[in-house]
């Protein structure tokens, strides 16, 4: 019998949509389907700030895409370094 809660955390969502622009996210797991696709995101470091900015609704739902997580770690640094 299989366990659809288990079954569901070993399987991507097919959410392809970065929640923030609305643009494609680039997730090759929600593409292919399985967590065993190399995919960017696990080659960065996305702040905690950026993923705060995703609507609780999408949230842990669709991956941003690199152009948003790279934009909010270059103004996550221009904050830092203005003392912000």
């Amino acid at each position: 019998m299989t366990d659809p809660v288990r079954e569901r955390l070993l399987t991507p969502l097919p959410a392809t949509g970065c929640p923030l622009c609305g643009g494609p996210n680039g997730c090759a797991p929600a593409v292919s389907g399985s967590f065993d696709s190399p995919c960017w995101c696990t080659t960065v470091q996305i702040p905690a700030e950026v993923l705060a900015r995703v609507p609780a609704a999408q949230r842990g739902q669709a991956c941003i895409c690199r152009a948003c997580a790279e934009a909010g770690a270059r103004q996550t640094q221009a904050d830092a370094d203005s003392g912000c």
